[in-house]
């Protein structure tokens, strides 16, 4: 049976081609300032267990990836340290580049695909769990689109951004959005004050997500949420395509597991309440990659069917069936402060 024709997002929409076809250059002088400070880089242990039971995984960009041995969670190691990746941020001309090209250029798909529902998931969550009068706080604001989107909702008190780069910082004062321009670790408020606090893509290019998660449970009134969303290392696309996945970059220090993030978002003290794999673009990265000859499905005839032969009849139904089963790579995780 040929699929529901629906108005699906594609990869285009949110990330025109192009426009991503020229950031290389800028992709570039960002990796090589990174690995400059090569000789800082630190040992670590384990982000979600803190275990040192490591296996070497693969070499990519100059970094290596390790796979803890007791938890499954994918990570960088060794890494650039906290300080060293705050100057990186701050200086990043990608981000200056994505502030005033990709964001403006996709911005509304971005609105009607993703920071719209997004929203109204949020609200979703925020009436499952009996919030009242909520005050939001977004952790990685970025270009402020979320929190704009979260103000014309009129569902919230308050929302408050908070975001350290200095052209996401800018974007959200356009956007009349109050801007806490800093590191959530230096974010000073009254604990009494929020009670839902979101940080979509973030957490996997910090070097110490467990600081990130202590901290907002500083911040955030008893009985609140955290929201979290990141790159599932045992979704779809990251499964298949292993360290060729796009996702995996100089930028993504950590790759949590469903489990794995689960048991760190606990131990800093949370309830996890549920866990989601809302991915939409899934089986269309693997497919563009097969398409541009990065990736073969030559031994692979199954998925070849599905993403090449019969994907304009099934290609939607096998994103679904991916979300629907907690396989897609991105992955959302909500909790309560105790």
């Amino acid at each position: 049976m040929k699929q529901k024709s629906i108005d699906a997002l594609k990869e285009t929409d949110i990330r025109p081609d192009e426009i991503i076809e020229k950031q290389g250059r800028y992709i570039e002088i960002d990796r090589k300032r990174l690995l400059r400070n090569k000789q800082k880089f630190v040992e670590v242990d384990c982000p979600a267990c803190s275990g040192g039971n490591t296996k070497k995984a693969f070499v990519k960009n100059e970094l290596t990836y390790v796979v803890c041995v007791d938890c499954g969670t994918l990570y960088v190691n060794p890494r650039p340290t906290a300080e060293i990746l705050g100057r990186f941020y701050a200086e990043s001309v990608v981000y200056e580049y994505w502030n005033k090209f990709v964001y403006p250029a996709s911005d509304k798909a971005r609105r009607k695909f993703i920071f719209r529902p997004r929203v109204g998931r949020i609200i979703e969550f925020c009436r499952k769990y009996r919030l009242r009068d909520v005050t939001l706080m977004e952790v990685g604001a970025g270009f402020g689109t979320f929190c704009n989107e979260a103000q014309a909702s009129g569902f919230f008190k308050n929302v408050i951004a908070v975001e350290p780069t200095r052209a996401g910082a800018e974007s959200c004062r356009k956007k009349k959005i109050y801007i806490l321009e800093e590191q959530i670790e230096n974010v000073s408020l009254d604990p009494e004050t929020i009670n839902i606090i979101v940080s979509f893509e973030v957490i996997e290019h910090l070097f110490s997500p467990r600081d990130l998660l202590v901290n907002c449970f500083r911040l955030l009134r008893k009985g609140g949420l955290i929201v979290l969303s990141c790159p599932n290392i045992m979704g779809f696309d990251n499964l298949v395509l292993g360290s060729t996945s796009p996702s995996i970059d100089h930028e993504h220090l950590n790759y949590f597991t469903p489990c794995s993030l689960a048991h760190l978002v606990r131990d800093c003290g949370f309830r996890v309440l549920e866990t989601l794999t809302p991915g939409k673009l899934d089986a269309e990265i693997v497919r563009k990659q097969v398409l541009k000859g990065n990736y073969s499905l030559y031994d692979q005839p199954f998925l070849r069917h599905i993403l090449i032969d019969k994907w304009d009849d099934v290609g939607l139904n096998f994103q679904k069936f991916l979300a629907d089963n907690q396989l897609s790579s991105h992955m959302w995780i909500v909790a309560s402060k105790k």
